[in-house]
């Protein structure tokens, strides 16, 4: 099991990027980068390059609308070189206020972007001349307005000629489509006692129809990380995030976090959360977020039962524990559970 953390969308991407240097040297493996619709994940990202030495840098995420195809191809490509072939490409299908509300892009065909987006960057990695045409065309036809595009491949040579696309996904049908066609798997407000239950049947499908040759499906999922006799208080710091996601990510009936907590079996308080949430009432939803929520998608307390909570996430499939550190010294805190791993 790897070892990882996630640059969140308000820090300060300056000492955030600091700060995730030290963590490094105590033997983190992995950064991702989160975007929605705070500053861009590829400029953080780039700057990570040049701030550390060995640590994979992933997108988390990159959503298939705002950027074509190509672009992400070439920025992932770009990320590649600059960190010389440690480059992580998450990709996701967002939501729809986002996607419509920030981009101002139909939330269509979220699954077909999804699948030919990953396609179409493995071909460009591999310097394919490109002549596709799909949800996306390539190059645009005259009855599309295209006058003279002509078929093309990326102009420079990228440094790997597949880079690992990792997918972040919560419905059953995005699930399938994730094992069957991406290296790796970012769901949200993982709970590894109830993924199973939750994911399963789809996980299984969309194994069902993998190439064998890409290897299996890796699994990214963690939560906030504190080690004390008084660390479990540190849960309560999810509150806000749950809150945020189950009540405030989309609307009532389009909001792909509460449908989750229903699933996980919180029916009646994500409901809860989210009345409240979109009434503007923002510390109720967090104060009605279920304690053993916040407890099970985090890794609070004593030494022993941290342990057991790392136990949990890898007999759940995680292949990389994605952590955030809380205290005096995070550094420490890495460094601990490294060792432990």
């Amino acid at each position: 099991m790897e070892l990882a953390t996630t640059l969140q969308y308000a820090a300060d991407p300056r000492q955030a990027v600091e700060e995730v240097a030290a963590l490094e040297r105590a033997g983190l493996d992995a950064i991702w980068v989160a975007e929605a619709y705070g500053f861009d994940s590829p400029t953080v990202m780039g700057f990570l390059a040049a701030r550390t030495e060995h640590a994979k840098i992933g997108s988390a995420i990159l959503n298939v609308y705002s950027r074509t195809p190509a672009l992400i191809a070439q920025t992932a490509a770009g990320l590649d070189a600059l960190s010389g072939g440690r480059a992580l490409l998450g990709l996701g299908a967002s939501g729809p206020q986002v996607i419509e509300g920030w981009h101002g892009k139909p939330y269509d065909k979220p699954r077909g972007r999804t699948r030919e987006t990953i396609e179409l960057c493995r071909r460009i990695w591999r310097r394919e001349v490109i002549d596709h045409h799909g949800i996306t065309d390539m190059p645009l036809p005259a009855e599309k307005g295209g006058r003279l595009g002509k078929p093309l491949k990326i102009l420079t040579r990228p440094v790997r000629p597949e880079i690992p696309v990792y997918v972040a996904a919560l419905g059953p049908a995005n699930v399938r489509l994730t094992a069957e066609i991406a290296d790796g798997w970012l769901p949200t407000l993982f709970i590894p006692e109830r993924a199973g239950a939750v994911w399963g049947t789809p996980l299984a499908e969309g194994t069902a129809r993998r190439d064998p040759a890409r290897g299996p499906l890796e699994t990214v999922a963690g939560g906030l990380l504190a080690i004390g006799k008084d660390a479990a208080a540190a849960r309560d710091l999810a509150r806000p995030t749950i809150a945020l996601y189950v009540g405030g990510m989309g609307a009532k009936g389009k909001n792909f976090y509460h449908d989750l907590a229903v699933a996980y079996g919180y029916e009646e308080a994500a409901h809860t959360i989210q009345d409240l949430y979109l009434a503007g009432r923002k510390r109720e939803a967090e104060a009605a977020v279920p304690d053993e929520f916040c407890e099970l998608m985090s890794l609070c307390g004593p030494e022993g039962y941290v342990r057991e909570r790392i136990a949990a996430f890898r007999e759940a499939g995680v292949t990389m524990l994605n952590v955030h550190p809380i205290g005096p010294d995070p550094a420490k805190l890495i460094e601990t559970v490294k060792n432990w791993l």
